[in-house]
């Protein structure tokens, strides 16, 4: 393992607040390959999940409270990796899990062996030469299963950051097969950002970083003139290599800002939420959650706010989105680097609606339970495990298992002791 990959991005924490989207802010030109607004009709909407894997409604009543973690344990079910950064499944009835490690290639597991030929190798146009860099995220297509069609994030020789789409067929993809989406210039050579997702809408989403150094010394959290610190949204359905959705709230690709490093995102599969973690600085790292119904336009506060305190004495924004949790890096139970998980709408009916996130550097786990009833709307947050494991990643399978992708080389799987 290179010493450098001991330390990667990451930092989140959320809450929800009511907010106006500001008007004055400068718009950035659409880019070059993107179609206008008006040549986007809705997208095809991402199938549910198989119905075998939604507990009934009695059984969903358990999870009113967590489950005692004494009676669970995280087995590895895979060994052997170089860096693993992401996993995902393909939502194409194959049960397969595709891994992609830091370096850039894109392995497969199935049957929990795993396939010694890569899905795909792209070691030859990728940088990982700093902690922060490499192969970061990766997305299927909600119609993968007819196009074959999948996304990565990474950095290219140089640093700056590639949205890129391949296209697959069986176990293997055609390196040859890249298209481009979006290329963005990275002042720095740390926070990339990474996560991408479809969201129930069927829009891609991107996360962003501000570009990196410390303390956004460009400003771009807050800045609408650039797609640094940033999730974006596009339409990959339609245009060239894209459009820009109708709704968008800013005419352009950016959904939501004040970000400084948004490692990983989920939508849950069931009600199609938004749970964000955003790294921090050097204080506090913060969870985040946006309702399904939420127009965009959010401002996350960055580099205004780290997490829920003013940063280096500045007011917060009048639109400010808090977070619903924060940790402190000086608390007895923290770390330095959120990773947001998953929503558990797997077949252990103790765990459904609950959201799972952890920290990188030290291996903690907490989870989330999120209830609504009548006005009010409450997050109740518990730590709950500690493993040994430099956590970069959660992740899911067609059925809704838990998984954890552990940096140092290994896949495990929340289940019963």
């Amino acid at each position: 393992m290179k010493p450098s990959h001991l330390i990667l991005l990451l930092t989140l924490t959320a809450l929800a607040c009511r907010l106006a989207p500001p008007t004055s802010a400068p718009i950035p030109p659409t880019p070059p390959h993107a179609s206008p607004a008006t040549d986007s009709p809705s997208p095809t909407l991402a199938p549910p999940l198989p119905a075998t894997s939604v507990p009934t409604a009695l059984e969903r009543e358990a999870a009113t409270r967590f489950p005692d973690p004494g009676g669970y344990e995280w087995a590895v079910i895979v060994q052997g990796l170089e860096h693993p950064i992401d996993l995902q499944h393909a939502r194409d009835g194959s049960g397969r899990l595709f891994i992609a490690e830091q370096g850039g290639r894109i392995l497969v597991v199935q049957n929990e062996q795993l396939q010694f030929e890569p899905f795909l190798d792209i070691r030859d146009r990728v940088d990982d030469s700093e902690s922060e860099q490499g192969l970061l995220g990766l997305a299927f297509h909600p119609d993968f299963a007819s196009n074959g069609f999948f996304y990565v994030n990474y950095t290219r020789h140089g640093g700056d950051t590639v949205i890129a789409r391949f296209t697959a067929a069986g176990n293997a993809a055609d390196p040859n097969s890249e298209i481009k989406l979006l290329e963005v210039s990275q002042p720095y050579p740390n926070h990339n950002g990474g996560g991408l997702a479809f969201g129930p809408d069927g829009y891609l989403y991107i996360g962003l970083g501000d570009g990196g150094a410390g303390g956004d010394p460009h400003g771009n959290g807050q800045k609408l003139s650039t797609l640094l610190g940033k999730l974006l949204r596009i339409d990959v359905n339609n245009g060239e290599r894209y459009s820009i959705p109708a709704d968008n709230p800013f005419g352009n690709e950016i959904w939501a800002y004040g970000l400084r490093n948004p490692w990983r995102f989920s939508f849950d599969s069931l009600t199609g939420d938004l749970w964000l973690g955003d790294v921090g600085q050097g204080d506090y790292e913060e969870m985040n959650f946006v309702p399904a119904d939420s127009p965009g336009g959010i401002n996350f506060g960055w580099s205004l706010m780290e997490g829920m305190h003013p940063f280096e004495g500045n007011r917060p924004p009048e639109d400010h989105w808090m977070p619903f949790f924060e940790y402190d890096h000086a608390a007895t139970v923290s770390g330095c680097s959120v990773v947001s998980g998953y929503v558990y709408r797997g077949r252990m009916p103790e765990w459904y609606g609950i959201h799972l996130f952890g920290d990188y550097c030290t291996g903690n786990i907490w989870a989330t339970l999120h209830t609504v009833g009548g006005a009010d709307e409450s997050f109740n947050t518990e730590y709950l495990f500690q493993l040994d494991a430099l956590i970069s990643a959660f992740g899911v399978d067609e059925n809704g298992a838990l998984y954890i992708v552990n940096h140092n080389g290994s896949i495990l799987r929340l289940q019963p002791k």
